[in-house]
């Protein structure tokens, strides 16, 4: 049980860095604010350097991870997309960041209830997602 709740809670936090990293690329080149488009760029780098922890830990396993579902990339993109239509600015930007970073933050906790029996190497992963996603989501509440 401990073994398939951790390749379950790790392949969780793989899709959500994933998604992660494709909304900051997907609004990056519409930053006006250089500060803002620096500190999203940073919020990427530890996205990715999590990423590989994560990558590292399902080798353990043998597993692959896990892709951010279609649906899920689908919408995400056709949200964004349509609400930088309407308004490009990093007002805009800030509150398409905050809405996935509060998405990520409930699923996460979800799947750390969920995956009660899973190793606490990687919950502490889950948890180092939580608090990244908590802090970009903090940071943006002065750009709207």
């Amino acid at each position: 049980m401990i073994e398939k709740d951790t390749v379950r809670l790790l392949r969780e936090c793989d899709a959500g860095i994933k998604m992660g990293v494709a909304s900051i690329d997907e609004v990056l080149d519409n930053v006006s604010d250089e500060k803002f488009k620096k500190y999203l760029m940073n919020c990427k780098e530890e996205h990715i350097k999590l990423e590989n922890e994560v990558e590292l830990s399902l080798d353990r396993y043998q597993d692959e991870g896990k892709e951010a579902g279609v649906m899920a990339k689908t919408m995400s993109w056709m949200k964004t997309n349509a609400r930088l239509v309407m308004d490009e600015s990093d007002h805009t930007i800030a509150d398409i960041m905050i809405d996935g970073c509060h998405m990520g933050i409930k699923s996460l906790n979800r799947y750390l209830n969920q995956y009660e029996a899973a190793d606490e190497d990687s919950k502490e992963i889950a948890k180092k997602l939580i608090h990244i996603e908590e802090e970009l989501a903090s940071e943006m509440f002065q750009y709207l």
